[in-house]
């Protein structure tokens, strides 16, 4: 078991202080479920928490009420929206998307998203929501908060809106830290619906059209690896997400010791990705795999001691836009190497 030593850094700079491989324990608030009733409005300022990997954020905070009521305001009239690079969204009285955390639990609901954190993802009080078209009224319900505050809920999932929507339509939270995503009108993810309703990819198998760029090829995601090995024709064998999303490595990073460099505006590029349940890795082995504590107390995948990222220039599962970007970001093998650079 490798030991960090402890050494100053600047700010957007951790060293750890676990060893590499080390996991974090998850702490879940106490909630009970409640009938739909009013909530307290919270303050929108952004700010870091669980599941935020985002850091510091991109420089500047989401203020104020931007869009409608403010992002604690009223639910309003929910609806259901399409968004090009997510599916179909619920969204609010005013427009802005709705998200769900993946740290919380439907049954019984219960959210783990406090302090800091229902900052930069302002729960949505569950007071006046009503369903519109394509949204079951039955399925919307609320939870108590560890404030007493009741929170609104959709199948279940304690819903939020994100401090970074400034407008109706944008999508910024999906996919933050591996666990936050916009919600489906059923409660589900909205990218995964999306992804099945798009499916019926054909090719021969996972060696087919997945480097380049390109994602058009023929694979077979697999929802119950959080973690697997695709072959990809250009690169070899990479290691990809639970949505066949490309991970990567950051040159500017180390393994040893274990330091995370890209906070703030790169981790709005280059997502961390979220730890995983070792028994749902396929291809790897399994004491390759670990976590990093980032600057914001949140954690990240390692890969032999290497944080991992993905890409949201990858639109499409198997895309590898990102690998030899700037000279300094790469795919990653199943051994934690860096994919070929010739090959990109």
């Amino acid at each position: 078991m490798r030991r960090v030593t402890t050494v100053g850094s600047a700010a957007a700079v951790l060293m750890l202080t676990a060893a590499c491989g080390g996991g974090g324990s998850e702490v879940r608030g106490g909630n009970s479920v409640q009938p739909v009733g009013a909530g307290q409005s919270l303050a929108d300022a952004y700010g870091s928490g669980p599941g935020d990997l985002s850091g510091t954020g991109a420089g500047s905070a989401a203020g104020g009420d931007e869009a409608g009521g403010g992002k604690g305001g009223p639910a309003g009239q929910l609806a259901v929206r399409e968004i090009a690079s997510v599916g179909s969204v619920v969204t609010d009285g005013a427009g802005l998307t709705l998200y769900r955390f993946e740290k919380d639990t439907p049954e019984p609901p219960k959210s783990s998203c406090d302090g800091d954190c229902a900052k930069a993802w302002p729960p949505v009080p569950a007071g006046d929501a009503t369903a519109s078209a394509g949204i079951e009224a039955g399925l919307l319900g609320a939870v108590t908060r560890s404030d007493g505050t009741r929170q609104l809920t959709l199948a279940g999932w304690p819903v939020y809106r994100y401090a970074k929507d400034t407008r109706a339509g944008e999508a910024n939270g999906e996919g933050v830290g591996g666990t936050w995503h916009a919600l489906a009108p059923d409660g589900k993810k909205a990218v995964d619906k999306k992804q099945k309703a798009g499916g019926g990819r054909s090719g021969t198998g996972m060696g087919m059209g997945m480097g380049g760029g390109s994602g058009s090829g023929g694979y077979s995601q697999n929802p119950d690896k959080e973690l697997s090995v695709a072959a990809n024709e250009k690169l070899g064998k990479i290691l990809v997400d639970g949505q066949w999303r490309t991970l990567y490595r950051f040159d500017k990073d180390s393994a040893w010791p274990m330091k995370v460099t890209c906070v703030g505006a790169c981790a709005e590029t280059w997502k961390p990705a979220a730890p995983v349940d070792k028994s749902k890795a396929s291809g790897i082995r399994p004491e390759l795999i670990g976590t990093v504590k980032r600057p914001d107390g949140s954690e990240q995948l390692t890969v032999d001691c290497w944080p991992v990222y993905t890409f949201t220039g990858d639109t499409e599962p198997g895309q590898t836009n990102g690998h030899n970007k700037q000279g300094l970001w790469f795919a990653v093998t199943e051994t934690g190497k860096k994919a070929p650079v010739s090959a990109g």
